[in-house]
């Protein structure tokens, strides 16, 4: 159970820690290698399913609104969620699969791919949604020091995450926090990851593949060596400020994928980052929801119509819809886009 840790303080007394950083940053690969800090495969949400029936229906539904809560966004996007039964919330979270979250200020009906942690020391910003700026190490140990409790400080307006009667402040003596030494030594190790051996090697057929990258723009936002702008994308619906453009890396680039994410939950910023194609061979599922489980998925021109059955997250109850947006490269020709496929999986 390379996700958990096993710890013996006293003798005769194994305790197991879980909702660590390598619960979600752990993934185990076909073959059984363990490749730490990478996009998860543990079966999070589903684990969490089973539990539904230990809680009692209300305080089952504080959880979801402390967890998910945004009431000020309207109409309020964990509306539907308040009314269902303890089946339809367990049904909810079942659906969501290995490599894709229900995190703390997102919701279970649009969840967000947990990301790969390999190679984010030259990443800019942190969540899919560029919600961190990404300066220095302080903004890495900073962005752990949240997501690992300390955003349970946080007042939305008077909403507060992570108390029970979204009126008082948790006392913050009561709350763990790491120590600046262990946060620094955390980025430090997350900084030092290194991918998996690539099985994929160069050929000629992979040479091509990356003369297409190249001629079909990709380049653009996926820029050599890291594959990355390092910018972002503002989603269809929201009108960037004119100062944003000053202030960040925001591309005039529509990609037209779901926006929900980034506009109707606690991270929403109007904006998703520009991820990193390095490591794609390892990784799955794709999107920033993971609604597609492999690359000829995401390459698949069907994956925009409505009776398309997504290869990933689907959502509960549903049994078809489109994966919109990114259509850069769902034109090409069949062969086109498998040498495409295999100079990326070399990546």
């Amino acid at each position: 159970m390379p996700w958990f840790r096993y710890v013996v303080r006293e003798k005769g007394k194994v305790e197991l820690g879980t909702i660590s950083c390598a619960m979600c940053h752990t993934r185990v690969m076909p073959d059984g290698t363990v490749v730490k800090g990478a996009q998860g495969n543990f079966p999070f949400e589903r684990a969490a399913a089973l539990t539904v029936n230990r809680f009692k229906h209300e305080q089952l539904l504080g959880f979801e609104h402390s967890f998910f809560g945004a009431p000020w966004i309207k109409p309020d996007p964990l509306h539907e969620i308040q009314q269902m039964s303890l089946e339809k919330l367990a049904e909810m979270h079942a659906a969501i699969p290995p490599g894709v979250i229900a995190r703390h200020g997102t919701n279970p009906m649009f969840p967000p791919q947990v990301p790969d942690l390999i190679g984010i020391k030259d990443r800019k910003y942190l969540d899919h949604t560029g919600l961190q700026l990404h300066r220095s190490i302080a903004d890495m140990m900073r962005y752990a020091a949240l997501n690992q409790g300390a955003d349970n400080l946080a007042s939305y307006s008077g909403f507060i995450p992570g108390t029970r009667d979204f009126r008082t402040l948790p006392d913050p003596s009561k709350l763990l926090r790491n120590s600046d030494e262990q946060l620094y030594a955390l980025s430090l190790f997350i900084y030092s990851l290194k991918p998996p051996p690539n099985p994929n090697k160069p050929d000629r057929l992979v040479a091509r593949g990356q003369k297409i990258f190249e001629r079909e723009g990709c380049t653009g936002c996926h820029t050599p060596p890291l594959y990355t702008s390092n910018a972002l994308v503002a989603v269809d619906e929201f009108e960037v400020p004119r100062e944003h453009r000053q202030m960040y890396d925001v591309l005039w680039t529509s990609v037209g994928t779901d926006s929900r994410l980034a506009t109707q939950t606690r991270r929403g910023t109007g904006y998703y980052k520009v991820p990193s194609l390095k490591g794609v061979w390892y990784r799955g599922p794709f999107e920033h929801n993971g609604s597609v489980a492999t690359l000829e998925d995401w390459f698949d021109p069907r994956r925009l119509q409505e009776g398309y059955v997504p290869t990933g997250f689907k959502g509960a109850g549903v049994t078809a819809r489109a994966v919109k947006g990114h259509r850069f490269g769902l034109g090409l020709s069949e062969s086109d886009r498998q040498a495409l496929i295999l100079f990326l999986k070399t990546l």
